[in-house]
């Protein structure tokens, strides 16, 4: 199904194209595919385009003189696409420790919440998680795809110091923190792997589109497997969709 875009001209070098304001897969598919369609047709004019929940922003490398021809091409080339899924999904497994060294304010989420830390534990590892996109930091992974039941509203206070690898969950999303940042999540583990290395071809792993499943471990395969990474002897596990 097609949907009805907006395009706005967001400055004098991007143009922004926003879909109906709703976050689900679908949706994202549809993101998905227009934004790989854009990379595949625009060979001779360079351009960078990225992608949010229900959003592309498309950033040319020189001035957008006629607007509207370019919003004109832009519908055409969508209208005239095909609608087949172009996105290839894998499913990453990501180790995350749950002690209590790593998650911080497990003590706490779990009285807010009213569960005990072993159902605070099992309820994250249970979805397999949706990458919408990646922001905010290098590397950092918005995914979809959290329990109701671990739903819980942002720290009123951020804590200016949350290490890398940390696991949080604020509102109603989760993700892991690819550098120590501030930041106002509840972190409940640590995962040992990196999510962004800046020297690779592809510095993230993974990509929107992608799945994530939480993988438990114990204090001692944590250490097992930041031993990997520090060696640089780890890659991440992932099975195609």
């Amino acid at each position: 199904m097609k949907h009805k875009l907006k395009y706005t001209r967001f400055n004098e070098h991007s143009i922004l194209i926003e879909w109906p304001s709703i976050i689900d897969e679908n949706t994202l598919n549809d993101v998905l595919n227009f934004k790989n369609l854009l990379l595949n047709n625009y060979i001779k004019v360079k351009v960078d385009v990225i992608n949010t929940y229900n959003s592309i922003l498309i950033n040319y490398e020189l001035t957008i003189e006629d607007i509207y021809s370019e919003f004109l091409y832009l519908k055409t080339l969508y209208f005239n696409s095909e609608e087949q899924s172009s996105v290839k999904p894998k499913i990453w497994e990501v180790p995350v420790c749950y002690d209590e060294e790593f998650g911080m304010d497990l003590n706490s989420f779990s009285t807010e919440n009213s569960m005990s830390k072993s159902e605070i534990i099992q309820h994250h590892c249970q979805p397999i998680y949706t990458i919408y996109f990646i922001g905010f930091l290098p590397g950092f992974l918005y995914l979809g795809g959290l329990k109701e039941s671990l739903y819980l509203n942002r720290k009123s206070i951020p804590n200016l110091d949350v290490k890398k690898g940390a696991v949080g969950i604020g509102g109603n999303q989760t993700g892991i923190y690819p550098q120590n940042s501030p930041g106002g999540w509840h972190i409940i583990g640590n995962s040992p792997i990196n999510f962004f290395k800046k020297d690779n071809d592809n510095p993230c792993f993974a990509k929107a589109g992608d799945k994530i499943k939480f993988l438990p471990v114990s204090k001692e395969e944590y250490n097992s497997i930041l031993n990997l990474v520090e060696s640089n002897s780890y890659e991440p596990k992932s099975i195609s969709v």
